[in-house]
C-alpha cells in the first residue's frame, strides 16, 4: 500500500484525523471521509470538492479542508465529477511504480509485435491453393465449374437475368456490357477445354448477344455508356463508340469461333469496316470510346477483334495493326514507366481523365495486344508487373497507377487502399494478365488475396463472391478459363 507523504490537513473546526489499516488509508474531518487507496470520497453532508492545486471544501465552517503534498483530482462515486485516480505515494516508489508499469507496457508490446510477426507471414497458408484449384492444362478448374453454375442459373432464366441485369445497369452501364464480353469469352474457353459443354456455351453466347444487339438497336451505341456519352462532342463523323462496337464484334467472332453463324459474320464485316473508318480518322489511329476521349482498354479491344476477324474472314489488316503498334511506341507511352497510358484525345493528347497508365486498362491491354504483337504485349505486362504488381506477405494485388503518378480515385480505379495504393479493378485484372502470361506466382498470390478478402460463398454447387459483382466474377471466370481460344487464334495467325 502507497505511504502517505507530507499530508497537511487543516479544519476551521480543528484538525483532521488520519488513520491506517492494512487496506486504506482514511482521513476523517468533520465534512468528509477520504479513501487514500482507490481514492474514493463519501462525502457526508452532500457538500462538493472542488480541485485546484488544493483540494477545497465549498461549506462556510471549512475554507480550506486539506492540502496534500501532490495535488491530484478525485473522483466521486456516483457523480460526474472527475475520473482520474489519486496517487499520494511517495515520490520515489511512486516514480519506480512508473518506470516498472513503463517496463512491463513495453515488454507485452514486444510481445505483441513477435507475436505479429511469426503470424502474419502463416496467414496467407490458410487461404493459399495450388493453382489447379483454379486452372488446370487440361479441362476446366473446380473453382471455374463452380462459377460457371451461377452465371448459367442467371442466364438461363428470363426473369432473374432481367433482374441482375438491371441492378448492374443502375451501378454502371458499363459493366453490365463488358460482363457479356467476359462471360462470351469464357464460355467459348470452355467448349474448347471441353467438348461436351459446347452445345450449352453456344446456347448462353447466344442469348448475351441477342440480348445485347437488341438494347443496342433500341437505345443506340450511346445505351451501355455513362451519361457523358450522350451529351454530344463527338469529333468524328458519324459518331460511334469504339468502346461499343469493339467489344460486340469481340463477341461475335469468339461465338463464330465455336460455329459459324451466317448473320455474325456480316455484322463482323460491317462493324471491323466502322471501326478501321473511326481509327484511320485519328493521327494515332484510335477511335473514340466516349467524345474525343480514345481509352487504351477500348481499342486494344479493337485491335483483337480486327485480328480475329481476320482469320476468320481470310481478310488482311496486318498493316494497319503495325501502324498502330508503331505509332503507339512513339506517341502514347508515359516515357517514366514505358507503359502506355490510358487515355487520350483523337490527337493524341494525354485525357485529363486518365493521363498516365492505369491498372484498370493496361492489364487488359496486355492481353488483348498479345494476339496483336506478343513481343509488344509481353513488354508491356513486364514493365506493368514492375510499376504496379506487388505482393505482401504471400498476398497479392495491384496498384492503380505507378508511383509518383497517383491520380484521383474514379469509376474506373474503384476504392484505393491508402499506403498500398491497391485497386479492386487492377487486382482482378491483373489476375487476367498473370495468367495469359502463365505468371503462376503471382496469379496464386492474387488468388489467395481473394480469397481472404472476397468473402466467396459456395451454395449448391455453385459459387459467387460477395465483395464482388457480375463483371468482376466473369473477369475472374475469364482468367480461370483463358489460354485455349487464344492459342488457336495465334496458330491460325501469320507471325
Amino acid at each position: 500500500m502507497p505511504r502517505l507523504h507530507a499530508l497537511v490537513i487543516e479544519s476551521a473546526t480543528g484538525p483532521a484525523e488520519a488513520e491506517e489499516d492494512s487496506d486504506t488509508t482514511t482521513v476523517r474531518t468533520s465534512a468528509c471521509i477520504l479513501n487514500f487507496n482507490y481514492v474514493t470520497v463519501t462525502p457526508k453532508s452532500g457538500d462538493l470538492l472542488a480541485l485546484s492545486e488544493s483540494v477545497h471544501c465549498s461549506t462556510s465552517e471549512a475554507n480550506r479542508l486539506f492540502r496534500p503534498a501532490f495535488s491530484c483530482p478525485i473522483r466521486w462515486p456516483g457523480s460526474a465529477g472527475c475520473a482520474n485516480l489519486c496517487s499520494l505515494a511517495d515520490p520515489e516508489i511512486n516514480s519506480n511504480k512508473s518506470v516498472s508499469q513503463r517496463a512491463r507496457m513495453l515488454r507485452r508490446a514486444g510481445l505483441m509485435l513477435l507475436a505479429a510477426c511469426l503470424w502474419l507471414p502463416c496467414l496467407q497458408l490458410i487461404y493459399r491453393s495450388p493453382i489447379e484449384r483454379y486452372r488446370i492444362e487440361n479441362g476446366i478448374s473446380p473453382v471455374a465449374q463452380e462459377l460457371t453454375a451461377n452465371y448459367l442459373a442467371i442466364w438461363s432464366d428470363p426473369v432473374r437475368r432481367e433482374q441482375e441485369l438491371a441492378v448492374m445497369r443502375k451501378m454502371n452501364p458499363e459493366w453490365d456490357f463488358m460482363s457479356r464480353t467476359f462471360m462470351t469469352l469464357a464460355l467459348a474457353n470452355m467448349a474448347l477445354r471441353d467438348p461436351a459443354f459446347q452445345p450449352q456455351a453456344l446456347e448462353i453466347m447466344d442469348a448475351i448477344i441477342a440480348d445485347t444487339l437488341a438494347r443496342e438497336r433500341g437505345g443506340g451505341h450511346e445505351h451501355f455508356l455513362l451519361g457523358y456519352g450522350r451529351r454530344g462532342g463527338w469529333l468524328v463523323d458519324p459518331p460511334r463508340s469504339i468502346f461499343i462496337d469493339g467489344e460486340i464484334t469481340m463477341m461475335l467472332c469468339t461465338r463464330r469461333w465455336l460455329e459459324e453463324h451466317e448473320d455474325y459474320r456480316i455484322d463482323t464485316a460491317r462493324r471491323v469496316r466502322i471501326m478501321l473508318r473511326q481509327m484511320n480518322s485519328s493521327p494515332v489511329l484510335c477511335g473514340e470510346s466516349y467524345p474525343n476521349e480514345c481509352w487504351l482498354f477500348c481499342n486494344s479491344v479493337a485491335l483483337a477483334s480486327i485480328r480475329m476477324a481476320d482469320v476468320l474472314d481470310d481478310t488482311d489488316n496486318s498493316e494497319f495493326i503495325r501502324r498502330w503498334v508503331a505509332t503507339a511506341r512513339l506517341e502514347l507511352m508515359d516515357h517514366q514507366t514505358g507503359l502506355l497510358i490510358s487515355a487520350f484525345s483523337v490527337t493524341g493528347d494525354p485525357a485529363p481523365a486518365a493521363p498516365v497508365p492505369e491498372g484498370s486498362s493496361i492489364w487488359m491491354a496486355t492481353h488483348m495486344l498479345e494476339l496483336v504483337d506478343a513481343d509488344f504485349a509481353k513488354d508491356q505486362y513486364q514493365r506493368a508487373r514492375k510499376e504496379l504488381g506487388r505482393t505482401l506477405l504471400g498476398f497479392g494485388f495491384a496498384r492503380e497507377w505507378p508511383k509518383g503518378l497517383e491520380q484521383r480515385p474514379d469509376i474506373d480505379s474503384g476504392p484505393i487502399i491508402p499506403v498500398l495504393g491497391a485497386s479492386a479493378s487492377s487486382s482482378g485484372l491483373a489476375l487476367l494478365a498473370a495468367a495469359t502470361f502463365d505468371d503462376r506466382d503471382y496469379f496464386t498470390s492474387l488468388m489467395t488475396s481473394l480469397e481472404f478478402m472476397g468473402f466467396p460463398v459456395e451454395q449448391d454447387g455453385k459459387l459467387h463472391y460477395r465483395a464482388s459483382n457480375q463483371v468482376g466474377d466473369s473477369v475472374l471466370l475469364y482468367a480461370l478459363t483463358e489460354g485455349p481460344l487464344w492459342d488457336q487464334i495465334q496458330s491460325r495467325s501469320d507471325p
